[in-house]
Protein backbone atom coordinates (compact mmCIF):
# COMPACT_ATOMS: atom_id res chain seq x y z
CA UNK A 1 0.00 0.00 0.00
CA UNK A 2 1.44 3.16 -0.80
CA UNK A 3 2.24 6.05 1.31
CA UNK A 4 -0.85 8.36 -0.55
CA UNK A 5 -2.99 5.12 0.02
CA UNK A 6 -2.05 5.23 3.86
CA UNK A 7 -2.74 9.00 4.34
CA UNK A 8 -5.93 9.17 2.33
CA UNK A 9 -6.89 6.00 4.53
CA UNK A 10 -5.93 7.92 7.86
CA UNK A 11 -7.62 11.01 6.17
CA UNK A 12 -10.64 9.26 5.80
CA UNK A 13 -11.15 7.72 9.11
CA UNK A 14 -10.81 11.54 11.07
CA UNK A 15 -13.41 12.85 8.28
CA UNK A 16 -15.37 10.09 10.20
CA UNK A 17 -14.27 10.51 13.83
CA UNK A 18 -15.18 14.14 12.85
CA UNK A 19 -18.53 13.33 11.86
CA UNK A 20 -18.97 11.35 14.30
CA UNK A 21 -18.16 14.00 17.15
CA UNK A 22 -20.48 16.64 15.42
CA UNK A 23 -23.39 14.41 15.86
CA UNK A 24 -22.95 13.68 19.29
CA UNK A 25 -22.40 17.60 20.05
CA UNK A 26 -25.29 18.52 18.09
CA UNK A 27 -27.85 15.76 19.98
CA UNK A 28 -26.06 17.47 23.23
CA UNK A 29 -27.22 20.78 22.51
CA UNK A 30 -30.51 19.78 21.26
CA UNK A 31 -30.71 17.97 24.56
CA UNK A 32 -29.43 20.45 26.80
CA UNK A 33 -31.85 23.23 25.35
CA UNK A 34 -34.77 20.77 26.40
CA UNK A 35 -33.35 19.89 29.60
CA UNK A 36 -33.28 23.89 30.15
CA UNK A 37 -37.01 24.14 29.46
CA UNK A 38 -37.32 21.36 31.70
CA UNK A 39 -35.22 22.93 34.47
CA UNK A 40 -37.18 23.78 37.29
CA UNK A 41 -38.93 20.23 36.84
CA UNK A 42 -35.67 18.51 37.34
CA UNK A 43 -34.28 20.46 40.10
CA UNK A 44 -37.71 19.36 41.52
CA UNK A 45 -36.60 15.87 41.18
CA UNK A 46 -33.67 16.45 42.34
CA UNK A 47 -34.59 18.15 45.42
CA UNK A 48 -37.21 15.91 46.23
CA UNK A 49 -34.88 13.68 48.42
CA UNK A 50 -34.05 16.79 50.58
CA UNK A 51 -37.90 17.83 50.78
CA UNK A 52 -38.67 13.73 51.77
CA UNK A 53 -36.35 13.62 54.49
CA UNK A 54 -37.20 16.86 56.53
CA UNK A 55 -41.01 16.45 55.37
CA UNK A 56 -42.15 15.77 58.74
CA UNK A 57 -39.43 17.22 60.73
CA UNK A 58 -41.90 20.47 61.82
CA UNK A 59 -39.45 23.24 60.44
CA UNK A 60 -40.10 25.54 57.41
CA UNK A 61 -37.40 24.33 55.64
CA UNK A 62 -36.40 25.84 52.08
CA UNK A 63 -33.32 25.92 50.11
CA UNK A 64 -31.65 29.48 49.57
CA UNK A 65 -29.41 31.50 46.81
CA UNK A 66 -26.86 34.36 47.95
CA UNK A 67 -26.27 35.70 44.49
CA UNK A 68 -28.20 37.40 42.12
CA UNK A 69 -27.03 34.73 39.29
CA UNK A 70 -26.89 31.67 40.97
CA UNK A 71 -30.11 30.13 40.71
CA UNK A 72 -29.51 31.11 36.95
CA UNK A 73 -26.62 29.20 36.68
CA UNK A 74 -27.63 26.27 38.51
CA UNK A 75 -30.25 25.98 36.36
CA UNK A 76 -27.82 25.64 33.21
CA UNK A 77 -25.80 23.06 35.45
CA UNK A 78 -28.67 20.93 35.99
CA UNK A 79 -29.59 21.10 32.08
CA UNK A 80 -26.11 20.56 31.13
CA UNK A 81 -25.66 17.55 33.59
CA UNK A 82 -29.02 15.84 32.47
CA UNK A 83 -28.46 16.06 28.71
CA UNK A 84 -24.88 14.54 29.43
CA UNK A 85 -26.76 11.20 31.15
CA UNK A 86 -29.12 11.24 28.66
CA UNK A 87 -26.76 11.70 25.87
CA UNK A 88 -24.09 8.85 27.28
CA UNK A 89 -25.97 6.15 25.34
CA UNK A 90 -26.12 8.23 22.11
CA UNK A 91 -22.35 8.79 22.48
CA UNK A 92 -21.71 5.17 22.94
CA UNK A 93 -23.68 4.15 19.83
CA UNK A 94 -21.58 6.69 17.84
CA UNK A 95 -18.13 5.67 19.12
CA UNK A 96 -19.26 1.84 18.22
CA UNK A 97 -20.25 3.14 14.88
CA UNK A 98 -16.61 4.11 14.30
CA UNK A 99 -14.81 1.52 15.77
CA UNK A 100 -16.80 -1.66 14.31
CA UNK A 101 -15.72 -1.50 10.78
CA UNK A 102 -12.53 -2.10 11.92
CA UNK A 103 -13.26 -5.52 14.33
CA UNK A 104 -13.78 -9.02 12.80
CA UNK A 105 -16.90 -10.12 13.95
CA UNK A 106 -15.76 -12.04 17.26
CA UNK A 107 -14.53 -8.62 18.26
CA UNK A 108 -17.70 -6.99 17.63
CA UNK A 109 -19.03 -9.83 20.12
CA UNK A 110 -16.74 -9.15 22.71
CA UNK A 111 -16.77 -5.08 22.81
CA UNK A 112 -20.46 -4.96 22.42
CA UNK A 113 -22.03 -6.08 25.52
CA UNK A 114 -19.69 -3.59 27.39
CA UNK A 115 -21.20 -0.76 25.65
CA UNK A 116 -24.67 -1.60 26.61
CA UNK A 117 -23.53 -2.64 30.50
CA UNK A 118 -21.69 0.81 30.61
CA UNK A 119 -24.65 2.80 30.90
CA UNK A 120 -26.54 0.49 32.62
CA UNK A 121 -23.94 0.17 35.19
CA UNK A 122 -23.81 4.10 35.40
CA UNK A 123 -27.53 4.67 36.10
CA UNK A 124 -27.85 2.07 38.89
CA UNK A 125 -25.14 4.15 40.43
CA UNK A 126 -26.79 7.09 40.13
CA UNK A 127 -30.31 5.45 41.15
CA UNK A 128 -28.24 3.89 44.38
CA UNK A 129 -27.19 7.59 45.19
CA UNK A 130 -30.72 8.95 44.66
CA UNK A 131 -33.07 6.63 46.70
CA UNK A 132 -30.57 5.59 49.42
CA UNK A 133 -27.68 6.91 49.94
CA UNK A 134 -28.85 10.99 49.90
CA UNK A 135 -31.96 10.29 52.42
CA UNK A 136 -29.33 8.51 54.45
CA UNK A 137 -26.71 10.90 54.06
CA UNK A 138 -29.12 14.26 54.68
CA UNK A 139 -31.22 12.79 57.65
CA UNK A 140 -27.07 12.24 59.19
CA UNK A 141 -26.27 15.72 58.93
CA UNK A 142 -29.36 16.87 59.79
CA UNK A 143 -28.78 15.11 63.09
CA UNK A 144 -26.02 17.70 64.05
CA UNK A 145 -28.91 20.26 64.08
CA UNK A 146 -29.23 22.12 67.37
CA UNK A 147 -32.38 23.63 68.84
CA UNK A 148 -30.58 25.88 71.33
CA UNK A 149 -30.99 24.38 74.54
CA UNK A 150 -27.11 23.54 74.47
CA UNK A 151 -26.50 26.36 73.04
CA UNK A 152 -26.58 30.05 73.18
CA UNK A 153 -28.18 30.41 70.00
CA UNK A 154 -30.14 27.20 67.42
CA UNK A 155 -28.03 25.85 64.49
CA UNK A 156 -30.58 25.04 61.76
CA UNK A 157 -29.73 24.66 58.48
CA UNK A 158 -30.24 26.68 55.65
CA UNK A 159 -29.07 24.65 52.72
CA UNK A 160 -28.24 26.55 49.31
CA UNK A 161 -29.23 25.46 45.66
CA UNK A 162 -25.90 25.42 44.40
CA UNK A 163 -24.40 23.31 47.03
CA UNK A 164 -26.83 21.12 47.84
CA UNK A 165 -27.50 20.16 43.30
CA UNK A 166 -23.74 20.01 43.15
CA UNK A 167 -23.22 17.53 46.13
CA UNK A 168 -26.17 15.07 44.33
CA UNK A 169 -24.49 15.42 40.60
CA UNK A 170 -21.36 14.73 41.99
CA UNK A 171 -22.07 11.82 43.87
CA UNK A 172 -24.24 10.49 40.89
CA UNK A 173 -21.20 11.14 38.65
CA UNK A 174 -18.75 9.31 41.11
CA UNK A 175 -21.22 6.42 41.41
CA UNK A 176 -21.76 6.09 38.25
CA UNK A 177 -18.36 5.83 37.08
CA UNK A 178 -16.99 3.54 40.26
CA UNK A 179 -19.97 1.45 38.94
CA UNK A 180 -17.79 0.69 35.90
CA UNK A 181 -14.85 -0.99 37.83
CA UNK A 182 -16.71 -4.62 36.30
CA UNK A 183 -16.32 -3.18 32.84
CA UNK A 184 -12.45 -2.07 33.35
CA UNK A 185 -10.93 -5.09 34.87
CA UNK A 186 -13.72 -7.42 32.62
CA UNK A 187 -11.68 -5.44 29.75
CA UNK A 188 -7.87 -5.62 31.32
CA UNK A 189 -9.00 -9.53 31.48
CA UNK A 190 -9.54 -9.93 27.67
CA UNK A 191 -6.27 -8.18 27.06
CA UNK A 192 -4.34 -10.20 29.12
CA UNK A 193 -2.73 -7.64 32.21
CA UNK A 194 -5.31 -9.28 34.91
CA UNK A 195 -6.22 -12.37 35.17
CA UNK A 196 -9.05 -14.14 38.48
CA UNK A 197 -5.84 -15.33 40.24
CA UNK A 198 -4.54 -11.66 40.03
CA UNK A 199 -7.44 -10.11 41.30
CA UNK A 200 -8.28 -12.72 43.71
CA UNK A 201 -4.35 -12.61 45.33
CA UNK A 202 -4.83 -8.72 45.85
CA UNK A 203 -8.22 -8.51 47.53
CA UNK A 204 -6.73 -7.19 50.94
CA UNK A 205 -4.98 -4.06 48.83
CA UNK A 206 -7.78 -3.51 46.72
CA UNK A 207 -10.11 -3.27 49.85
CA UNK A 208 -7.64 -0.37 51.68
CA UNK A 209 -7.94 1.94 47.96
CA UNK A 210 -11.80 1.21 47.46
CA UNK A 211 -11.94 2.72 50.79
CA UNK A 212 -9.07 5.85 50.17
CA UNK A 213 -11.10 6.47 46.63
CA UNK A 214 -14.39 6.71 48.39
CA UNK A 215 -13.05 9.11 51.06
CA UNK A 216 -11.77 11.54 48.23
CA UNK A 217 -15.06 11.04 45.74
CA UNK A 218 -17.53 11.42 48.80
CA UNK A 219 -17.93 14.51 51.64
CA UNK A 220 -16.28 13.60 54.77
CA UNK A 221 -19.07 11.50 56.54
CA UNK A 222 -19.40 7.74 57.14
CA UNK A 223 -23.01 7.05 55.24
CA UNK A 224 -21.54 8.12 51.55
CA UNK A 225 -18.39 6.35 52.27
CA UNK A 226 -19.36 3.24 52.93
CA UNK A 227 -22.53 3.69 50.81
CA UNK A 228 -19.63 3.61 48.26
CA UNK A 229 -17.30 1.31 49.19
CA UNK A 230 -19.49 -1.76 50.29
CA UNK A 231 -21.26 -1.86 46.51
CA UNK A 232 -17.66 -1.90 45.14
CA UNK A 233 -16.29 -4.35 47.39
CA UNK A 234 -19.78 -6.70 45.68
CA UNK A 235 -18.67 -5.21 41.85
CA UNK A 236 -14.44 -6.61 42.54
CA UNK A 237 -16.18 -9.70 43.62
CA UNK A 238 -18.45 -10.19 40.95
CA UNK A 239 -15.59 -9.03 38.41
CA UNK A 240 -13.72 -11.60 39.43
CA UNK A 241 -16.33 -14.38 38.93
CA UNK A 242 -16.63 -12.52 35.68
CA UNK A 243 -12.69 -12.52 34.63
CA UNK A 244 -12.67 -16.37 35.28
CA UNK A 245 -15.54 -17.18 33.32
CA UNK A 246 -13.77 -14.77 30.19
CA UNK A 247 -10.75 -17.25 31.31
CA UNK A 248 -13.28 -20.27 31.20
CA UNK A 249 -14.14 -19.76 27.43
CA UNK A 250 -10.54 -18.52 26.08
CA UNK A 251 -9.58 -21.82 27.68
CA UNK A 252 -12.71 -23.70 26.09
CA UNK A 253 -11.46 -21.75 22.83
CA UNK A 254 -7.83 -22.99 22.86
CA UNK A 255 -8.84 -26.63 23.18
CA UNK A 256 -10.90 -26.64 20.55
Amino acid sequence: MSNEENEGGFVSHLTELRKRLIHSFIFLIIFFVICYIFAEQIYGFLVDPFAQAVKNDGSDRRLIFTALQETFLTYIKVSFFTAFFVTCPFILMQIWKFIAPGLYKHEKVAILPYLVLTPILFFLGGMLVYYLIMPLAIKFFLSFESTGMSTSLPIQLEAKVNEYLSLVMKLIFAFGISFQLPIVLSLLARIGVVDSQFLKERRKYVVIIIFAAAALLTPPDPITQIGLAIPLLILYELSIFSVKFIENKNLEKTDA
